[in-house]
Parts: structure tokens; sequence; C-alpha cells
């Protein structure tokens, strides 16, 4: 791969330089705390769409995903249905609401202050425990970032783990914390028009280098016709790959799960709630579905045709977008197409970052440490925190692993602890506080303890992705405290008071006082 390294160095440089330039210029319109959070709730419909999308899409689309089909046939794109259906139903039944109330509640800046005026909890116990949730998952999942850098700068450059760690590190936290939110939006719209183009144009090119979808069939059948069977998954035996065996039921559910994190990703919820108007969701929603389909049919088809076209299969599955781009392009379209695996990294990390430095400075400085805190100081807050929180994570990408392993741990455990709990919330007037409570401690220890549990069921151990029990403990726990435990709140999700709740019963709510 010699011949790519001066090229992406380049093309590199100069991206990376660009997004640093897009936060100096983004600073002067960073003046408020609810600018740097939510970017003053001012989206248009193109990139809160664009900027969920390339927030939600890190760089397993290029690396995991094409990895997962290329080592194991067309059978691991479950994942990707599951995950275009939860992309269409988080748009449809999330969106609309959630940046409704949000606004009503307080001007709530993050889910957790959400949920505290939401579930009318004056003790502040729901937002803290949330904002818990959200640092420790998150911190892994920025880490799952900064490994997929590494990843991508060992199959260009054959090493430099640590250096590629840095390099990221330094970059995303420099424009982070000079623009904020309306910085890392800016760049998402770059970065995901830089995704589409790459995930249509590179399986293009090879599709024409093989001679058409006709020619990647005869080259796949002729290793196993398992490589196109969604009902089964593909072995390697070294040397060629083999028939495998028939996926389960419970491995099919497994994949098409993913679909079920999305309603409880606050990096994609919070460009929910920043879009200027309700009126742009169905646009946005069009907009953003169509982008994620193409993106992960384009990540799926990479795969394939890496197994027909690749001269040489990689050490790692995870490169075989690195290794087209290295035998079936020009060095410096190379450099162009790699920059999508770049963005796509840097995208969900800035994201992940931002929300994390939200929920420390206004869930635990602003509503415990510092109430009288003033705007000025929570900006300056949430600036130093987004560096704590990257060196945290710099720490934990150090330690290694598989970068689909590390998101899927993650995905999973915001989706069991948010998801069930945003949805009641939204279309559930009378749950109580209680209900939210359980709902995500429940999901959250079920998805970091399911891997103890699981093989503690013997004869019933089902070895499912621990967002599936996840997600169904927590719907459970929330909908049994919420039906028995606690009162409901006085207020909606539409702003209206309930009028025939006892006056007794009228609690003195954040936004009440």
């Amino acid at each position: 791969m010699t011949p790519l390294i001066v090229p992406v160095m380049i093309t590199f440089g100069v991206f990376l330089l660009a997004m640093v330039a897009v936060g100096f210029w983004t600073y002067q319109d960073t003046l408020t705390f609810s600018d740097f959070a939510l970017g003053g709730r001012r989206l248009s419909a193109v990139v809160a769409a664009l900027s969920a999308g390339a927030s939600d899409m890190s760089g397993w689309l290029f690396l995991g995903l094409p990895g997962a089909v290329y080592a194991a046939g067309i059978g691991a794109s479950w994942i990707a249905i599951g995950l275009a259906v939860g992309t269409y139903l988080n748009w449809l039944l999330v969106a609309p609401r959630l940046r409704t109330y949000t606004e009503r509640a307080g001007d709530a800046k993050t889910l957790s202050a959400y949920l505290e005026e939401r579930f009318e909890d004056g003790s502040h116990v729901l937002r803290l425990l949330s904002a818990t949730v959200i640092v420790v998952f998150f911190t892994v999942y920025v880490a799952s970032g900064l490994l997929a850098g590494g990843v991508l700068f060992e199959g260009i450059f054959g090493g430099g783990f640590e250096f590629a760690l840095t390099v990221f590190a330094v970059v995303i936290v420099v424009y982070t914390v000079l623009g904020g939110f309306r910085a890392v939006s800016v760049t998402h719209t770059v970065q995901a028009t830089v995704m589409f183009c790459a995930a249509i144009a590179l399986p293009a090119i090879a599709l024409v280098a093989l001679g058409g979808f006709g020619a990647l069939h005869d080259k796949l059948t002729r290793h196993t016709s398992s490589l196109l069977d969604m009902g089964a998954k593909a072995g390697f035996d070294g040397d060629h790959w083999t028939s495998g065996r028939p996926l389960t039921a419970v491995a099919v559910i497994s994949l098409l799960a993913w679909g079920l994190g999305y309603f409880g990703q606050p990096h994609i919820l919070v460009r929910f709630m920043s879009i200027r108007s309700t009126r742009e969701i169905p646009k946005a929603r069009r907009i953003g579905v169509t982008w994620v389909v193409a993106c992960l049919a384009g990540a799926c088809l990479i795969g394939l045709v890496g197994i027909a076209a690749l001269d040489h299969r990689p050490d790692n599955p995870e490169t075989v977008f690195i290794a087209l781009c290295a035998q079936l392009v020009n060095p410096w379209v190379a450099g162009i197409l790699l920059v999508a695996v770049l963005a796509a990294i840097k995208s969900t990390a800035d994201s992940q970052l931002l929300v994390s430095a939200m929920a420390l400075t206004e869930d635990f400085y602003g509503a415990f440490l510092k109430r009288s805190a003033s705007d000025a100081a929570k900006v300056l807050a949430a600036r130093a925190t987004v560096v704590v929180v990257a060196l945290v994570a710099y720490a934990i990408a150090l330690s290694g692993g598989a970068v689909l392993d590390i998101v899927a741990y993650a995905w999973a455990g915001f989706g069991a602890a948010f998801g069930p709990v945003i949805l009641l919330s939204l279309y559930w007037p009378r749950m109580t506080r209680a209900g939210a409570m359980a709902g995500i401690v429940t999901g959250a220890a079920t998805v970091l303890l399911w891997k103890h549990i699981d093989p503690l069921l013997g004869p019933l151990r089902s070895g499912i992705y621990e967002m599936v029990p996840g997600v169904l403990a927590a719907t459970a726990a929330a909908l049994i405290f919420g039906t028995w435990v606690g009162r409901p709140p006085l207020r909606t999700w539409s702003g209206r008071y309930d009028t025939t709740a006892p006056a007794a019963r009228v609690p003195k709510t954040p936004s009440a006082r």
C-alpha cells in the first residue's frame, strides 16, 4: 500500500485542517450555552438529517459492517435492515414529539433535563441517574471511534496506532471545543456528503472492474452459495470460503435488534431537539432515511465485492474497504475515498463528546455543583469536559479490541436504558417517575450483566444480543413501576396540565419553582 501513503496523508491533512477551520469559523456564533449545546435550535431539515445520519454511522459503517459481510456473506446484512427500519421509526415516532416537548419543558438542553421535567422530579435523582448512564456508555463509545481511527491508520500506513489516536483526539477536541454543536453539525453536513459518495462510488467502481452484478454473482457462488444466502453464515478455513452454517432465529433477531437502539441514542435524539421547527421533520425524515439506506446498502455491497475482487485476503476483515481502494483506484482517488472512513469515525466521536460534555456540564455542574453558574461559566465548563472525556476515551482505546464489538456494547446500553423510557414518556402521559427510573436502571444493568447471566442459564443459554433482553426487561420494569408506583405527572408531553388531578398532589416541579 506504499503508493497510497503520500496522497492519503495530503487528503487527510487537508480534511482535518478544514474541520479545525470550521471550529474557528463557528466560534464567533457560539455565544451562549444554548448555542454550544443545541445550536440555538436553528438546524434546517437538511443539516439535521445529515447530522443525525453522520452521528449514527460511525467508523463501523466502512470498517465493521463491510468486514462482517466480507467474513460471513450477505447473511450479516440483517443488521443493516434493522438499522434502516429503526431510523425510519425514530424520525416518525420520536422526532416530532421530542422536539415539541423538550422546548416546552423548560427549554431542556439534554435528555436528562427533559426526563426530569417530564416526570416532575424535584429531587434531581432521575436527572443524576440518566446523566451517569450517558457519560459511562458514551465514554466507551468515543473509545470505539478512536479505536477505529487506529485501525484505519494501521491498514493504510502499516503502523502508528497510538499516533492515530492522538491526532484524532486533538483535531476533534479542537473544533468541538471552539464551535460546540454548531461546529459539529456543519462538519457533519460535509462529512455525510463524503460518506454518501464513497458508499456509492467504491462498490460501483468494483462492479465495473468485475463486469457487473452477474459476474459478482458467479464469483461468489463459485466460493459457496452461502455467501448470497440471507439465512446462512459462511465460514473461512484459511484458504477459501466454506458453506458455514444456517443462521438461527436468535442470530437473525440479534442482528435486527440493532434497530431497537435508535429510540435511546442521545447523540441522535439531540438532533431532533435542535431542528428549528416540527414542520421541517417530514422533509428531514425523507432525507435522513434515504441517506441511511444508501450508505448501508453500499457498505454491505463493499463486503461482497471485496470477496470477489480482492487478489489477496486482508489479515483483518475490517480493512476490506481500505484494501479495495488500494487495489482498484488511483492513489489520489483512494485518498479521497478513504477520507469517508475518517469522516465516519469523526462525525460520531465528536457528537458523543459533545453530548457527554453537556451531561457533565448541565446535569452535574449546573444542576448540583453550581446552580447559579452564569451562561459563560457553563460554556467554559462544557469546553473543559470535552477534553476530560476525550482523555478517558483515549486511555480506553489504547487497550484495543474489535470496533464492531465495542459499538455493539455501547449501542445496546443506550438502546435498553433510554429507548423504552423515551417512547413511554412521549406516548403514555400517566407514566410515573418511578417507572422511568426503573426502566433506565433495569435496561442498563441487563446490558452490563448479560454476558454473565446468559452462561448461567445452562440449556436455556441463547447467545442473543444483549439489546433484546435489555429492552424487554426495561420495558417490563417501566410498565410495572410506572403503573403501580408513584403518581402520574400533572403535565403531559404536550405541555398541558391534567386538571383532574387532586390539588394536593400538585408537585413543586423544577419548571414551577
